[in-house]
């Protein structure tokens, strides 16, 4: 039996699909913003200014916010008993199924918000999708994620227009990320059995339908910032499989390590 949201607490749903298929599909989007979250934390207090350390923060929160709420459902729905905490601490990397895109470290401030805004775009398309889902639990979580995530694609997109239409040197920077990270664009659409499979029950988003709306939130903050859409290039991906980058696993070991030492550690 699945679950869903009430006031804040998770009961159950009968009328809920549970399977396999749901818990891996809420663990794509939990993974991707867990590791986000742990990217952008790495901001804090190294800011050029205090007014965008706070942003920067806030943004690193609410994306941890979201995860905790995904992982918390998807620990209810594969009924083993694992907590959100288990679920984070206690995978290997091969366990993670997030997008290779989020794992990239941080690079400059240019890098790290070209990153920002090519995910940003994408999980705003998502949530407007799963607001409406058949799913309870998912929608409920999409609804607040979906106020947040508007802030989020301001505060990215702003940054990119600034950034890309300011000096010579902040536009060369902000161009080379893009032609950097473009290679990890094609991953956030690639259909997939899993997501595929909930899109009919309409539960969930196929992937390639977030597409075209992206593609045109991008041309348009590209081109009030002076930037033009890379073409074809070779593209990653894999990270929905548990085949990743070789950041991924440095990163894990930063944040699981007190766990992993101290297993059941409660502050």
């Amino acid at each position: 039996m699945a679950v869903t949201e009430t006031s804040g607490l998770l009961t159950e749903n009968p009328s809920a699909p549970r399977d396999s298929a749901l818990f891996r599909y809420v663990l794509y989007q939990a993974d991707d913003n867990l590791v986000l979250a742990q990217r952008m934390s790495a901001w804090i207090s190294r800011a050029h200014d205090l007014e965008e350390d706070i942003a920067l923060a806030n943004i690193a929160l609410d994306l941890l916010g979201r995860a905790r709420m995904l992982l918390e459902y998807a620990g209810k729905l594969e009924g083993k008993c694992r907590t959100e905490d288990e679920l984070a601490m206690f995978r290997s990397e091969r366990e993670y199924t997030n997008l290779l895109l989020v794992e990239q470290p941080n690079g400059d401030f240019a890098y790290t918000m070209v990153r920002q805004f090519f995910f940003d775009a994408y999980q705003l398309g998502l949530w407007k999708a799963l607001a409406d889902s058949k799913d309870t639990t998912l929608a409920a979580i999409a609804g607040k994620a979906l106020k947040e995530a508007r802030y989020h694609l301001r505060h990215s997109s702003g940054w990119l227009v600034r950034l890309g239409d300011g000096t010579r040197e902040s536009h060369r920077r902000t161009r080379q990320a893009v032609e950097e990270l473009w290679r990890f664009v094609p991953e956030m659409f690639e259909s997939e059995e899993t997501c595929d499979r909930l899109a009919e029950a309409e539960v969930a988003v196929s992937p390639s339908q977030l597409r075209p709306a992206w593609i045109r939130r991008v041309r348009d903050t590209f081109s009030s910032a002076g930037l033009q859409i890379p073409g074809d290039r070779f593209s990653r991906s894999g990270g929905r499989s548990g085949f990743h980058t070789e950041h991924l696993g440095y990163l894990l070991a930063e944040m699981q390590w007190m766990q992993r030492s101290y297993p059941g550690m409660q502050w």
